[in-house]
């Protein structure tokens, strides 16, 4: 297998030197599989509601069975209304929600990995990063020498990102926030906004890049396919240092 090469970046947007890539980026695109993982993911965060289990049957109806020339729903004592029964006033749902539904997907083991080398493939293919609507410029990826960890100021991070290239994608997504549509804005999600760059570091996380808008950073450790593969469309715009790619071809 053809082994790829990318440039490791300095803070200044020149080229440190070469570095090999590991292995699990030449991997095979398999778009379904990392549609499955990302829900599989993602089920894990729905909280379980249901209907109290009494609600609507708690009555003293009872059918007064055949004989009367009446239909044999249950009837309140002492009384004709009908209860209990889902057409009658008062009486229980249908089909109610339950908590004891099962909302957990899952997904296989093996699955699961070949998914997550799947989307870490797809990050270095140009066409797929574009088709998601990424602004850059130069080549995929963008690998930072382990300096770029070390920023403690978020002016600091943006004029290494804009030396790379990849800050427009950040402002693309600073413009791209508006007000949600629907009830939701009055739910604590009032804005809705695109997604951006992913820094993967290796060790601590870049909290001085965490304020920039749709940007995630996350360690190589907390990396998952929903970070590469937000709404479940691959080919996210990855900036890495790197000491994370160390680690990871080591990790694969």
């Amino acid at each position: 297998m053809m082994k790829m090469r990318a440039q490791v970046k300095t803070l200044e947007g020149g080229v440190a030197h070469d570095i090999e890539l590991p292995a699990l980026f030449s991997e095979e695109f398999r778009p379904d599989l990392i549609r499955k993982a990302v829900l599989a993911l993602q089920s894990t965060r729905r909280q379980p509601h249901g209907t109290y289990p009494y609600a609507g049957i708690c009555s003293s109806a009872v059918g007064w069975g055949s004989g009367r020339g009446a239909s044999h729903v249950p009837r309140i004592k002492n009384g004709s209304r009908a209860a209990k029964v889902p057409q009658a006033k008062g009486g229980r749902e249908a089909h109610p929600p339950v908590v004891a539904k099962v909302l957990v997907k899952e997904i296989n083991q093996k699955e699961k990995q070949k998914a997550f080398r799947s989307a870490v493939a797809a990050s270095v293919r140009e066409d797929l990063v574009r088709g998601r609507g990424h602004l850059f410029e130069g080549a995929v990826p963008v690998i930072f020498e382990d300096k770029f960890e070390s920023l403690d100021r978020t002016q600091d991070v943006i004029r290494a990102l804009t030396a790379a290239g990849v800050y427009q994608d950040v402002e693309r997504a600073k413009a791209s926030r508006k007000i949600r549509a629907g009830r939701g804005k009055m739910r604590g999600r009032k804005y809705k906004q695109r997604k951006s760059l992913l820094i993967v570091t290796k060790a601590d996380s870049l909290r001085s890049a965490r304020n920039l808008p749709g940007v995630d950073v996350v360690t190589i450790d907390q990396l998952n396919v929903e970070h590469l593969a937000p709404g479940m469309q691959p080919g996210r715009l990855t900036v890495w240092t790197e000491g994370a790619l160390t680690h990871l071809g080591g990790a694969s």
